[in-house]
């Protein structure tokens, strides 16, 4: 029977990853299989970044395989059935004795490997790539939802605008319509912070049905609006999702660190009861009393904040911005903002952030048509930049940066710029923001809040000419213009 390409992507990965055995746990997010390595030594980078159809490889504390979107689920599904497990499960550990046959020291040598990969992560990891680790565990399983609600929501928004400009435009069927794509949009947002919760819980190794209950907790259902619980700080009605998804994550992190004590001080007859109702109790009032007012006061701060450095800086806020967050998507630091929009959105109803940061995908889609122009001769790379650019467009910009610019080095750059001219005008023009998140590009179109989408148009446009500028004269190296070896052939 003939190999697929994903079947030959996934026995490619586990042969240079050190074979199965060498892999804890996979898990996988739009474009990335994440792999949890056992023994980093056994690792070869330079083979997995060589093998056809990975797009780049992300050393970080798990290893990260870009494939890119649609092929990476089934990549990542093909090698957890191969182990036998689902999706950010465990892998069995290997019955063979890791020593079996080996000499004195052959053993010495592997040992001495093995304590060098694992003080070089210890080294590597540190609180703050600890924390973003997390965010993205927590975030990354949500990404489809917020994906499909965000496009549903945006599509309802079209024909609200289009009812609001004109009643007469649309039968009154279609308000119906409307309705039923806001309630499927809402089967996300409006229970978001249960969601987070139980993902929390996960993260953080707390009971996800108790971590889901803490994140319900924050919608304070059953509370009297005539009577609401007060805020303990300052004497004013505490509000329901106050603190956010900000809130909700620490508040779960305090469940698990409480949850995991009572487990080893309540004797076993009386844990199943004892613990989850202790729990419960304890954190859902110190998250009702406590988390909520602080990390309502926090949250409003960085809103605020956000808010007053787009107003005061303009265009030159939307630049900076735009130029350096595609560095920040390569480290994985981007992940971080994710509450942030979501924060945004719930406070203002809209994240103006989110159009500024999609110009950075503008600038890629521009510096690949110029390589696209200039480097035609260099058949292979054509064939990744024609791959790549679709859903780049589309807004999901890895494949890009992976597979063609940043493996050039100049025109990573020059990408960076032309995001940087992109996020100018965005900022520039002000006032235009997402209802939603999870897409970018010309998906995000739907999402722009307010009718404002011709400025989100002209951010675009701007990033496609800036990028496709910079690199054309300044971001073309001169070995990427040539006819490969390969081309020859």
């Amino acid at each position: 029977m003939t190999e697929t390409k994903e079947q030959r992507l996934a026995r490619e990965i586990y042969e240079n990853v050190g074979g199965m055995g060498n892999v804890e746990k996979i898990i996988h997010c739009m474009t990335r299989v994440r792999l949890t390595i056992a023994d980093y030594s056994k690792v070869n980078i330079e083979g997995l970044k060589a093998v056809d159809g990975v797009l780049g490889v992300v050393e970080d504390e798990t290893l990260q395989v870009v494939l890119g979107p649609g092929i990476v689920n089934k990549v990542a599904n093909l090698m957890v059935q191969e182990a036998g497990v689902k999706l950010g499960e465990n892998f069995p550990k290997s019955t063979v004795h890791k020593d079996a046959g080996r000499s004195n020291r052959e053993m010495a040598e592997a040992k001495a490997a093995e304590v060098k990969a694992r003080e070089k992560a210890k080294h590597k990891s540190n609180g703050f790539k600890r924390a973003l680790k997390s965010i993205s565990n927590i975030f990354v399983p949500l990404i489809p939802a917020f994906v499909g609600a965000g496009i549903i929501g945006g599509v309802a928004a079209i024909f609200q605008n289009i009812m609001a400009a004109d009643s007469s435009a649309l039968s009154q069927n279609w308000v119906s319509v409307i309705t039923t794509l806001n309630i499927i949009k809402n089967g996300l947002y409006l229970y978001l912070v249960i969601y987070v919760g139980i993902n929390s819980a996960n993260e953080f190794g707390a009971t996800p049905g108790l971590g889901g209950v803490i994140g319900a907790v924050t919608m304070l259902t059953g509370m009297d609006p005539k009577n609401p619980l007060p805020n303990i700080f300052n004497g004013d009605a505490l509000s329901p999702l106050q603190g956010g998804i900000i809130g909700v994550i620490f508040a779960v992190w305090i469940l698990a660190l409480v949850e995991k004590r009572l487990h080893k001080i309540v004797p076993n007859a009386v844990d199943i009861i004892v613990t989850p109702t202790i729990a419960l109790l304890v954190i859902g009032l110190f998250t009702i009393f406590i988390v909520m007012p602080v990390a309502g006061a926090v949250s409003g701060a960085l809103v605020g904040s956000i808010t007053w450095v787009l107003k005061v800086g303009g265009a030159f806020s939307g630049f900076i911005l735009g130029l350096f967050f595609l560095p920040m998507v390569m480290f994985g630091l981007h992940q971080i903002l994710t509450p942030i929009h979501i924060e945004m959105i719930n406070k203002t109803g809209m994240t103006p952030l989110l159009p500024i940061l999609a110009m950075a995908g503008a600038g890629q889609v521009g510096a690949a048509i110029a390589l696209w122009i200039r480097c035609r001769k260099n058949k292979k790379l054509v064939q990744l930049i024609k791959g790549a650019l679709p859903v780049g467009i589309m807004g999901i910009g890895e494949p890009l940066i992976y597979g063609v610019t940043l493996p050039l080095g100049r025109p990573f750059i020059t990408a960076c710029i032309g995001g940087g001219i992109g996020g100018a005008v965005i900022a520039g023009i002000g006032n235009i923001g997402a209802i939603a998140i999870g897409t970018s590009g010309i998906d995000l179109i739907p999402l722009i809040a307010h009718g404002r989408w011709l400025g989100y148009i002209a951010g675009l446009v701007a990033g496609y000419i800036g990028g496709f500028v910079a690199t054309y004269f300044f971001g073309i190296p001169k070995d990427a213009m040539k006819e490969t070896d390969a081309d020859r052939e």
